[in-house]
């Protein structure tokens, strides 16, 4: 096998993947902090306080 071809296959099984999958990083963290802000603002009661469902969310079970 050529030292080359050994290179390729390389960056074609190793680096495209990863440099795929870490592309996707910024557009994951865009989408999960608009979903979540989008959640809070429909978790509201009129008077603007959270309701159960999102003081829930926010409450620590492991608090004495």
């Amino acid at each position: 096998m050529d030292v080359g071809t050994v290179i390729f296959i390389v960056v074609l099984l190793v680096i495209m993947p990863v440099g795929v999958l870490m592309s996707m990083v910024p557009l994951a963290g865009i989408l999960g902090s608009l979903i979540g802000r989008n959640s809070d603002k429909e978790n509201m009661t009129d008077d603007g306080e959270p309701n159960e469902y999102l003081t829930l969310s926010d409450s620590n079970p492991y608090d004495d």
